[in-house]
């Protein structure tokens, strides 16, 4: 093919929108789960099992395309994007099919396979074309379409219930990713570090491997804690606010999704900035070496300075979403949700970029796809499902309460080892 994407920054800004594609289609779900719940005659719990679901084909196939990725030629990683963009696009509208919860299942279910081949490979192609010294900031830019995505995914799906109904939602939602499927196949990827295909390893003994790193052991444990909170709180918020305070559902989707682009926008693209600040600080630290073992410590030290980033999010929001969650009224509610989704959003291009330097660098592909599949099936795999069990036999609120501890054991996860060197820790 003659014609490729080569640009660097070209390169950022399609994996960016292709981002906030992804995270748009995951969160329309959220937008018109009282509509669906209706219609299916679904429960609290049933609708709670619905991410669940998502989740299963998402984080279970993550990390076979995370070892297909590492071994895979960069023609062939690009295809893997592709056809998983058009997966969960045709995933999407096939929710908006839906006539039943079987149909709905299968549809949320195959939305989680696509995005898991994205997930997974896209943020590894965006750490080998960022300058190294901008990695957090590109991260950064990268990661403001979790935010925006998900904003969009409230407001997409409030406007369209309000005007045409719950299943347009979806259709509007999952076109676009079959068109931009297409350009992921244009892009010109660079040449690599010797990759698993040179050392034939499988994918138990990379999860061995990766499990032996303290520092990689320590991200992705929080990061399942802030996932189990996140997953939960964003699943239910709409309905929350529908429920407690009265408001209409499409218009309770719609401002929870205005204040989550704005608390997003800010906190993604802070967070990018402090990181580069925090991961500066941690490199002026570094002892003098050479070669490999140098490197390996440098690594160590950028993952440990976004990781103070992390450990500040959390512990910001944490307090915050406490008060949101027992606001006797709306302004309350969005006056303080504003600033904790700031502050746990700080933390959106810190942790990819953790995880990623705290592997070695010819697993970070599987190392991605390894923590995607950690911190779903220990976070958010259960937390929608658990709180509306909990909703079934209680009011909202007490079933949130769950959601301002976790962000604080995520913080108290990510905190520095009292002991730690200046190793791998």
């Amino acid at each position: 093919m003659a014609w490729r994407i080569r640009n660097p920054r070209v390169v950022l800004g399609l994996l960016t929108a292709l981002n906030l594609v992804n995270y748009l289609d995951r969160f329309v779900l959220s937008a018109v789960i009282a509509p669906v719940q209706d219609d299916l005659h679904l429960s609290n719990f049933v609708a709670g099992l619905l991410p669940a679901i998502f989740l299963i084909g998402y984080f279970a196939t993550s990390p076979l395309f995370g070892i297909r990725g590492d071994r895979a030629s960069p023609g062939g990683r690009n295809g893997l994007i592709a056809a998983g963009v058009a997966a969960w696009s045709v995933g999407t509208v096939g929710s908006g099919l839906a006539v039943g919860a079987g149909s709905m299942v299968a549809s949320r279910a195959l939305v989680g396979v696509g995005e898991a081949s994205y997930a997974t490979l896209a943020p590894s192609l965006i750490d080998e074309v960022a300058p190294p010294t901008r990695e957090a900031a590109w991260m950064a830019v990268f990661s403001v379409a979790m935010p925006v995505g998900s904003a969009l995914g409230y407001l997409v799906g409030g406007l369209m219930l309000h005007t045409h109904g719950w299943r347009a939602a979806f259709f509007v939602a999952g076109g676009p990713g079959l068109a931009a499927a297409l350009l992921c196949l244009l892009v010109q990827t660079p040449s690599r570090a010797p990759t698993l295909k040179a050392h034939r390893v499988d994918l138990l003994e990379t999860a061995r491997a990766l499990a032996r790193e303290p520092l990689y052991r320590r991200t992705v444990l929080g990061y399942a804690a802030y996932t189990f909170a996140m997953g939960g709180f964003a699943f239910w918020a709409p309905k929350y606010l529908h429920e407690r305070y009265g408001m209409e559902a499409g218009v309770a989707s719609v401002r929870f999704g205005l204040v989550t682009v704005l608390g997003g926008l800010i906190g993604t693209l802070v967070g990018g900035w402090v990181a580069n600040w925090a991961v500066r600080a941690e490199l002026r630290a570094l002892e003098h070496g050479a070669g490999e073992a140098l490197e390996r410590r440098r690594d160590a030290a950028v993952a440990r300075g976004n990781l103070r980033v992390c450990m500040l999010g959390a512990a910001l929001g944490a307090p915050l979403a406490a008060i949101a969650v027992a606001a006797p009224s709306p302004p309350i509610f969005f006056a303080a949700l504003l600033p904790c989704e700031v502050a746990l959003f700080l933390l959106s291009g810190p942790s990819n970029v953790a995880i990623l330097r705290s592997a070695p660098p010819a697993m970070r592909a599987s190392a991605m796809a390894l923590a995607i599949f950690a911190i779903h099936a220990l976070g958010d795999l259960w937390s929608p499902a658990i709180i509306g069990l909990v909703a079934d036999h209680a009011p909202m609120r007490v079933a949130l309460v769950a959601v301002p501890i976790v962000f604080a054991i995520a913080a108290l996860t990510w905190r520095k080892p009292r002991f730690a060197s200046v190793g791998l820790t």
